[in-house]
């Protein structure tokens, strides 16, 4: 009883009313008493799996099953933080005579994401100057004026990212024929102008990673929960089953009629948010226990339009294998 005790706690953090436990990883060296359970890699192998549960052009869900915290931490940080894209790095301003400052125009610009492989251009240095294999240019030309067929409107009111026209340089056009580089949304509103105003610029777009700045990170959204899992220690039966699965998330606990009777049973953990709602109930406390799954992690992760999701996770993969490969260089 206390093996299996234990062989729960190791796999789960266990959630009570008030508190969390058991949050620590036990699998390290020196947890148990002569006992390694440092992971090797074939261990590993044979513990790991992905599993895609949903799949979008800009919007992947999927389960990272078998790994430890760190792993999928790391794996969320290289989404996030080293995954390279195109941004708008420069602007030049031939005309602004808009209520927008340049500074805040360009800053605004510079947020706006660009549709081009990255893997085609190399980043630019310090010193470098500007080739057409490492930089990307956009014009933006926009006046407001009266529409001529209907003088109560106007056009142009609103600057938008789509306004943005890509300016072929070197031999861009004929390698970037099939994918032309374009804003990645369209009707981002830039800023807005009065009667007559108007603006004119060139935009610069280098290559880079969101560590050096949140516009070249590619997802609007990378993060991960543990698994919920719901165990059942006595059967909840009756009207009370009812009121149990109201302390759920919808889908999470069913009530079905075994032999006439009504009983709660856990139909799918993976939508539940943890509440612990029913905890606060005296006559669910010893009939359940909530906790989550130490090494299932379920990923979402959300493209800004860039890249694919399904890219981005794939590219954060080689990032994670090439640093690992860097580390055993020095071993």
């Amino acid at each position: 009883m206390a093996s299996d005790s234990l062989r729960f706690l190791k796999e789960n953090v266990v959630l009570e009313a008030e508190r969390v436990h058991s949050t620590f990883s036990m699998d390290e060296p020196g947890v148990f008493h002569k006992r390694d359970d440092i992971c090797d890699l074939q261990t590993l192998k044979e513990k790991a799996q992905i599993k895609i549960i949903s799949e979008e052009e800009n919007r992947l869900e999927f389960d990272l099953i078998g790994v430890d915290a760190s792993f999928a931490n790391a794996l969320r940080r290289i989404i996030i933080d080293e995954i390279p894209t195109m941004a708008i790095e420069k602007v030049f301003f031939a005309d602004n005579t808009g209520l927008m400052h340049e500074e805040m125009l360009a800053h605004r610009l510079g947020l706006v994401p660009i549709k081009a492989d990255p893997s085609l251009f190399s980043e630019r240095g310090p010193n470098e100057d500007a080739t057409d294999y490492n930089t990307l240019v956009f014009t933006l030309n926009v006046k407001c004026e009266r529409d001529p067929n209907d003088t109560s409107k106007l056009i142009n009111e609103h600057v938008l990212s789509g306004h943005l026209v890509w300016s072929p340089q070197g031999g861009q056009e004929e390698r970037f024929k099939d994918c032309a580089p374009e804003p990645a949304i369209k009707d981002i509103v830039i800023t807005k102008l009065a009667e007559n105003q108007e603006i004119e610029l060139q935009a610069f777009c280098e290559k880079g990673i969101g560590q050096i700045h949140a516009k070249w990170s590619p997802v609007c959204t990378a993060s991960y929960r543990l698994m919920p899992n719901i165990i059942m220690k006595e059967d909840v039966l009756g009207e009370e089953a009812v009121k149990f699965s109201n302390c759920f998330s919808p889908g999470v606990i069913e009530v079905v009629v075994v032999n006439g009777v009504k009983k709660a049973v856990v139909a799918n953990p993976r939508n539940d948010s943890m509440s612990r709602e029913c905890l606060r109930h005296k006559e669910f406390e010893d009939k359940v226990v909530l906790a989550r799954k130490r090494d299932h992690f379920i990923f979402l992760v959300e493209s800004d339009g860039r890249l694919s999701a399904r890219r981005i996770v794939e590219d954060a993969f080689k990032v994670l294998t090439a640093k690992c490969e860097n580390v055993k260089k020095y071993l």
